[in-house]
């Protein structure tokens, strides 16, 4: 359960490695392989689906199969709840 959890946040945490994380890392890949700038957020995305993986791992938490389940949900997270709430909103008015 817990690797569920940290897999949420690292799911949410995405968008904010973009430049911190993934700006240096495509630059050092740049190198090698031919990566295109919009494909910054995928690899944020990778980026903290493998930390969220290794977390899980250590913690001893958590199939791989949640922990990308709870990722998924968790770079989501933001547009499901708006979602949620307009849907209350509807329900409301």
């Amino acid at each position: 359960m817990l690797g569920f959890i940290v897999a949420i946040a690292a799911g949410f945490l995405t968008p904010h490695l973009d430049k911190p994380v993934s700006g240096p890392l495509m630059a050092a890949a740049a190198k090698v392989i031919e990566i295109d700038r919009a494909e910054t957020r995928l690899v944020s995305f990778m980026v903290a689906l493998l930390g969220a993986g290794i977390v899980a791992n250590l913690l001893d938490s958590g199939s791989a199969f949640w922990v990308v389940v709870g990722a998924v949900i968790g770079y989501f997270l933001t547009r499901l709840t708006g979602a949620a709430r307009a849907a209350m909103d509807r329900r409301r008015g």
